[in-house]
């Protein structure tokens, strides 16, 4: 189960940077990082891993990506739109937040529910799912929104390939 789990990693990961191309890049070494500071907070509470619980965090690290997917399509919008790389990475933001605002804050009060209401199965799946929804959260805003922001030069403008746009078109 462990290669599994290594070889969808790598999956997303391959997927991630041929879509997306640098963006796609930047979201791996951020997932990287999430992944980093869930593993650190399971260490520090500390979490027992389950079954049900790496379930929770497998769950929890397809939601980082969906978040990260949400962001870079708000983006390729806005490049296709005309929009500067600056003003297409913070709009992207902006239109991705609230789907991905909603569905986290959704499913963390749905894990409230599971942890309060459940069996010490339920709430080890449920609490893996909480702390990796709320990494995920903040990865999606800080971390990859630092990276896409430190990207943002002249020579970017011109290499809109690299974000996996062909040209400026507006619509």
């Amino acid at each position: 189960s462990l290669m599994a789990g290594l070889v969808g990693i790598l999956a997303v990961a391959i997927f991630m940077i041929v879509w997306y191309r640098l963006p796609g890049l930047m979201a791996v070494i951020a997932l990287a990082i999430y992944v980093l500071i869930v593993l650190m907070i399971f260490k520090l509470i500390p979490v027992t891993l389950t079954l049900a619980g790496i379930a929770g965090f497998v769950l929890s690290v397809g939601m980082a990506v969906d978040a990260n997917v949400l962001i870079f399509e708000r983006l390729k919008e806005e490049l296709r739109w005309g929009k500067s790389l600056g003003g297409a990475i913070e709009e992207g933001f902006k239109r991705a937040w609230t789907s991905i605002r909603d569905s986290n804050v959704s499913s963390l009060i749905t894990c409230a529910v599971l942890f309060w209401l459940g069996t010490s199965i339920v709430k080890g799946f449920a609490l893996t799912l909480a702390i990796g929804i709320s990494a995920s959260m903040f990865s999606a805003i800080f971390v990859t929104r630092s990276f896409l922001r430190l990207m943002v030069n002249e020579k970017m403008e011109n290499r809109l390939w690299l974000f996996g746009v062909r040209k400026k078109t507006k619509m």
